[in-house]
């Protein structure tokens, strides 16, 4: 319970930890009857003095000095008082104001637009007051030490400062510069890097010609069978499918990167992190999201957890709230400009960030309580150069349905086989979207993520090779869910496909210059990687034509054994039975690595799957063309696995 300040007497102090031993409650509480030891404490706790135990301000200034952070985010996190009441009582003892910033400070703020990323990151700006220039200071880090101290050192300067919560300083900066934020998480990418950016380059009135030409592209394609003849067509489909399946396999044989040994660094030594999860009709998952948040193991004062919901999204915002989540968990909202996309969410987000390295989530992860330690080891046995390090995705709901299992081999086979190798093949990582964890420096210096593409995930992991740096992955796992319904999986794949397409596009754009900056061993990854899956995909159901064909012509000439040694049949058959080996040899490793063997019959099917990563990608193809920006939503939380923990914790 916090402390409520209604500015009468003194409240005693009450625990926040409901399972506290009643004897620790008592020996916490302040009894204004009972006199108390004088404790050294920190200069921020000084205006609590009176108002809360002694014992309790000195527990806190000794766990602030052990982690290096403030003691009022101390008591704060510990829900001993709330943010407001605190610095109402802060800026009374030092003599400045407390503001609440609204409508009427709009034209105060002296903020030019290039400046609110930066003010969003740094928790200050100027404002303009009838007594001159004050600078208006959010509650964060150590921003009440540092204030305190001036006004020790140097109390004349103390006056141009002014205070506000967290949520108030972030609630105006969306208010008053929140289209621009937007404006900026949607084009920022775009206007820095054009060439590196899936946004959609041509005019609106020019936009139908280059569909049109799109179309008709594809259809010579098609058509090169009777164009150009049937060798050259079956050269360009079994070249395609016999390199993209020789580099998934050279990816699964190579060894993995030594793990680096697990310290668990003191506390102390730990830095801020944040924790971005965007959330868009997700009311169900937040219960268990924020469960899996708080079961994380890292001190809850170096948490910063920020929920992004978009403007369209009561419901979500309202079950947020309902919840009442604990200090370190702030929620921003992504006013309805650009694309309504992901990307463009946790772009929104990025410069309200506070922590030296950012993880992003999913509204269904459940990720290891320690993997931001796991994460921070791997950073620091790999060096600088490395921007990003990926956690392994694991589905915990293989046994609900066919697809529900073969997501789980392959996913298995993606995350715990593939990945691994291409790290140590030094190649660029096409992260996953969910338990990558980023330098949030880096982060920003490479201009965050693609709002405009759809896959902006596996977009990153290129550009981050593209400006000199490395992404790895270490051993922690995230638990996931997979969709069980075949309609959901058909939206998920057609927009991951769609993805691929865009990102081969953007990055094969100027081959020569991709070339220039990575090298052409990557190059080739590049193409591979970035290519390789919407290719096969989309020339599966031609190779099975053209066999299909191969055998009519066959019997048509009453020559059944003509099938078996025509000169192309041979290279059809290869290519076709390298996409299959490399699925199941991949989805096998990965399940054994998993422990998870009892589902590898499912890999059996894979001939049937292929049939479906091929209708989505032909559905893709027709979205990019169409609504090439437009996310089509994952519904979460729908597997009995969700449903069971939704209960718990609604039952809680």
């Amino acid at each position: 319970m916090a402390l409520l300040d209604h500015g009468g007497e003194p409240e005693p102090f009450v625990s926040a930890y409901a399972l506290a031993p009643e004897r620790r409650r008592r020996a916490l509480e302040h009894d204004p009857r009972r006199p108390e030891r004088v404790f050294h404490i920190a200069a921020e706790l000084g205006c609590l003095r009176g108002h809360i135990a002694s014992l309790t301000l000195q527990a806190a200034t000794n766990r602030s000095r052990r982690l290096r952070i403030g003691a009022d985010r101390v008591l704060i996190d510990w829900d001993v008082i709330d943010e407001a009441a605190y610095l109402r009582r802060l800026a009374a003892h030092l003599g400045i104001r407390m503001t609440r910033l609204d409508r009427d400070d709009h034209d105060r703020c002296l903020l030019s637009p290039e400046k609110y990323a930066q003010a969003a990151t740094l928790g200050m700006f100027r404002i303009r007051r009838d007594e001159g220039l004050r600078f208006v200071v959010a509650s964060r880090g150590l921003s009440a030490r540092m204030l305190s101290e001036l006004a020790r050192a140097r109390p004349e300067l103390i006056a141009g400062f002014e205070l506000a919560t967290t949520n108030d300083f972030n609630r105006f900066l969306a208010e008053h510069a929140g289209d621009a934020l937007a404006q900026q998480a949607a084009e920022g990418l775009q206007r820095r890097w054009p060439d590196l950016s899936a946004a959609s380059r041509t005019t609106s009135s020019w936009q139908p010609l280059a569909r049109a030409a799109i179309i008709l592209g594809v259809a010579g394609a098609i058509a090169i069978p009777s164009l150009l003849g049937e060798a050259i067509w079956t050269g360009v489909l079994t070249t395609a499918f016999l390199a993209f399946a020789s580099f998934r396999f050279l990816g699964a044989l190579v060894p993995r990167l030594p793990q680096p040994k697990r310290r668990h660094l003191p506390d102390a030594e730990l830095p801020i992190y944040t924790v971005m999860i965007a959330l868009y009709r997700e009311a169900t998952s937040v219960a268990p999201l924020l469960q899996a948040i708080d079961a994380l193991d890292y001190p809850r004062e170096k948490l910063d957890v920020i929920l992004i919901t978009e403007a369209d999204d009561d419901i979500t915002r309202q079950a947020i709230a309902r919840l009442r989540p604990m200090p370190h968990v702030q929620m921003l909202t992504v006013p309805a400009i650009g694309p309504q996309t992901k990307p463009k969410a946790l772009n929104y987000a990025l410069p309200f960030a506070r922590g030296s390295y950012v993880a992003v989530f999913d509204a269904e992860d459940r990720p290891e309580p320690g993997q931001l330690r796991a994460a921070l080891d791997a950073f620091d046995d790999q060096g600088q150069h490395v921007a990003c390090v990926q956690a392994s995705l694991c589905i915990d709901n293989a046994s609900e349905s066919l697809l529900s299992r073969m997501f789980a081999a392959e996913y298995a086979g993606q995350f715990d086989v593939l990945l691994p190798g291409l790290a140590g093949l030094h190649l660029p990582l096409p992260l996953g979207g969910s338990s990558n964890h980023f330098r949030t420096d880096v982060l920003r210096d490479i201009g965050g993520w693609d709002a405009w593409n759809v896959t902006e995930d596996a977009d990153l992991g290129i550009r981050l090779a593209r400006f000199g740096y490395r992404c790895v992955t270490f051993a922690s796992t995230t638990y996931e869910e997979a969709p069980v319904r075949f309609g959901a999986w058909l939206r998920q794949r057609s927009r991951w496909m769609k993805g691929w397409m865009q990102t081969s596009g953007v990055h094969l754009r100027r081959p020569w210059r991709l070339w220039r900056e990575i090298g052409a061993e990557k190059s080739l990854g590049v193409a591979l990687i970035a290519g390789g899956n919407a290719l096969t995909a989309l020339a599966y159901p031609l190779l099975l034509v053209e066999i299909v064909l191969f055998a009519g012509r066959a019997v048509v000439a009453d020559n059944p054994s003509g099938f078996l040694v025509d000169t192309l049949m041979p290279l059809h058959l290869a290519a076709i039975l390298a996409g299959y080996l490399s699925t199941i040899i991949i989805g096998l490793m990965g399940l054994k690595r998993r422990r998870q063997l009892r589902h590898a019959w499912i890999l059996l099917l894979a001939p049937l799957y292929w049939g479906l990563l091929s209708i989505a990608a032909w559905r893709a193809l027709w979205q990019l063309l169409r609504e090439p920006h437009r996310w089509e939503k994952t519904q979460h939380a729908v597997s009995r696995r969700s449903k069971a923990m939704r209960g718990q914790s609604e039952s809680r």
